[in-house]
């Protein structure tokens, strides 16, 4: 199968037209919300499948179905328009039907994160104040462990659980008039999903049945998405791009989802195989785990035409796309609660995506310089942020609009936290911009390209450092397995100097590494400690958890870990009598 090149204009001016045509009459019917849809849908495929799993599957009918039970059972416990209830499940079909249903008469679905565990887990239900709580029964311990001994809405489990505690899959009721429920419109709140944004505890986002509806029939446009595909999901059904916008666009389409429950590099092409999956929707870091893998039977005789997600750096885009003989990538960039996305419909290897000129007015967008130092966007004499130039990184922002429409901030239930993501008079007295919290800039054909988060991008010798560059540079090092980079605090020093945590492999070896960084990053760019571990803890989005290393930091006396700290002449031991050297100011880098 010949991998595609990128896409000539014409075909990609389809795409948008699709997306466009999707959504264009959105807002023409205010009720029809995206539960009413999928009864409109079980109207059209009845029986044809519409969730897949090995524990369960749902046809649209079923589906349908499924999700006015769990309407009904809401009414039942008295809980009406704004009222919240908090999920909390492993992905599995069963988790749509039950935030489509509830949603459907107007109930507010917060989706928890299944891997929060104590304080973290506390503190989301904290801020989503649910009236009800659904755990599924295998996560009932973690649920009560975080709750305590404090006063807790009542507990419904799914399956038997060890408390007691009533079971909602054994209510569930079929027929029933839900016409008593509360009118319900696409400017109502229908889901809280969380964001850790760069800063601080996870927030709970606002997400509009518009919302749903824009990024479901929107994603369901740009894929083309067909009665005759099927997506595999496995990403986390908690989150807007794997519980929403994929699965959402596919269904819309008319087509099946697969839903696994976690991802499995050593599984995924048998997986793909046994399902006959046309689409699969990733991030950035599943594509480098498979890239890494060892070769499987199946890889290239597989039926994707289609691959969509977002975080996909262009070295592994191509090498991923070139192993697997994948026709088409399609890389987006969203945040759940920012007011403008961006979409390579192109196909251009490793960028973010553009903005047409005839959809600029739709996604309202800039790049603005940012003080690292301020950590917020430069002003200039007069108060005003500062535009980029083209290559030139900064602070993506997009504008609030005015309307109830796309490019509209909905916020977080913390009104605190809202006001921190707005930025005011920024271009003119009055206008108002989201942040992204994404360092970004634009190349000469209109492109977009990442180049780190503003929380990991730190300042050393006056020059900002990107950590995905320079991790980027450390895996491309013969012998690293894998690499996460921060900058840590160095008495005296100002800024933060950059540290990685490396997983070395059998021919790991100090001074190639170093010679090879020498070689393709600037001096100030370059790690000047090293800390070799056996593994790096990843989110389930497959990120590197980096705050407990840079906490952590280079003391020997907290990190049992092999230091290493390059003196310019090379990476050597960091010891206690080092570490001591560099306190006190006698060791300066």
């Amino acid at each position: 199968m010949p991998v595609a090149e990128a896409k000539p204009a014409s075909s990609a001016n389809k795409d948008w037209i699709r997306a466009l045509e999707r959504t264009a009459r959105i807002d023409q019917a205010p009720a029809r919300t995206f539960p009413v849809v999928i009864g409109e849908l079980a109207e059209i495929y009845g029986e044809a499948p519409a969730l897949l799993s090995d524990t369960e599957q749902l046809s649209f009918r079923g589906l349908a179905d499924r999700a006015l039970a769990y309407a009904r059972w809401a009414l039942g416990e008295g809980l009406g328009k704004g009222d919240v209830v908090a999920l909390i499940m492993p992905n599995r079909p069963e988790y749509l039907a039950i935030w489509l249903g509830l949603s459907r008469v107007g109930v507010v679905v917060a989706l928890i994160n299944t891997e929060l565990r104590g304080p973290s887990l506390a503190h989301c239900l904290t801020v989503a104040g649910p009236r009800r709580i659904i755990v599924d029964a295998r996560l009932e311990a973690a649920l009560f462990a975080a709750l305590g001994d404090n006063d807790a809405p009542p507990v419904w489990t799914h399956g038997k659980g060890a408390r007691g505690a009533p079971r909602i899959d054994l209510v569930l009721t079929a027929g029933g008039d839900i016409d008593c429920a509360a009118p319900v419109t696409l400017s109502d709140t229908a889901l809280l999903i969380y964001t850790s944004g760069t800063t601080g505890l996870p927030k709970a986002a606002r997400v509009s049945h518009r919302r749903v509806m824009s990024w479901s029939h929107w994603f369901a446009g740009l894929t083309n998405a067909q009665p005759t595909d099927r997506l595999y999901a496995c990403l986390p059904m908690c989150h807007s791009a794997g519980g929403v916008a994929a699965i959402g666009a596919a269904l819309v389409g008319g087509a099946s989802v697969v839903i696994a429950p976690k991802f499995s590099a050593s599984r995924f092409w048998d997986e793909i195989a046994r399902w006959d999956c046309t689409l699969f929707q990733y991030i950035g870091e599943l594509c480098r785990y498979l890239v890494g893998s060892p070769p499987h039977p199946k890889e290239r005789a597989h039926a994707l035409r289609l691959c969509i997600g977002n975080g996909l750096p262009g070295d592994v885009w191509t090498a991923f796309q070139d192993r697997f003989a994948i026709p088409r990538i399609l890389e987006f960039y969203a945040a759940t609660e920012g007011s403008f996305s961006l979409y390579n419909v192109d196909g251009k290897p490793g960028a973010i995506g553009r903005i047409p000129a005839f959809l600029s007015h739709r996604f309202p967008a800039a790049i603005v310089r940012y003080d690292a130092d301020a950590g917020a966007p430069a002003r200039d004499a007069a108060g005003f942020c500062i535009p980029c130039d083209r290559g030139e990184p900064g602070e993506a922002i997009g504008r609030i609009a005015n309307d109830a429409g796309a490019g509209r901030f909905e916020g977080y239930t913390d009104a605190g936290e809202s006001a921190k993501k707005v930025l005011r008079n920024v271009f003119i007295p009055g206008d108002a911009w989201v942040r992204t919290g994404d360092l970004m800039y634009t190349d000469d054909q209109g492109f977009w390209w990442f180049v780190d988060r503003v929380g990991d991008t730190f300042r050393w010798k006056g020059e900002n450092v990107a950590t995905t560059e320079v991790a980027a540079a450390l895996r491309a090092c013969p012998g690293v397995a894998a690499a996460a980079v921060y900058g840590v605090t160095v008495p005296g020093q100002p800024g933060r100097a950059g540290m990685a945590a490396v997983v070395p492999e059998p021919d790991f070896d100090l001074t190639a590494v170093r010679e090879r960084l020498k070689a393709v990053l600037p001096d100030y760019a370059r790690p000047l400690f090293l800390r070799l571990v056996t593994n790096l803890e990843v989110t389930e989005t497959f990120k590197p958890k980096k705050q407990a290393l840079a906490a952590e930091g280079y003391d020997p006396a907290l990190v049992t870990d092999p230091l290493y700290l390059d003196d310019r002449t090379g990476y050597v031991p960091l010891d206690a009598a080092v570490f001591g050297r560099l306190q006190t100011g006698e060791l300066r880098l």
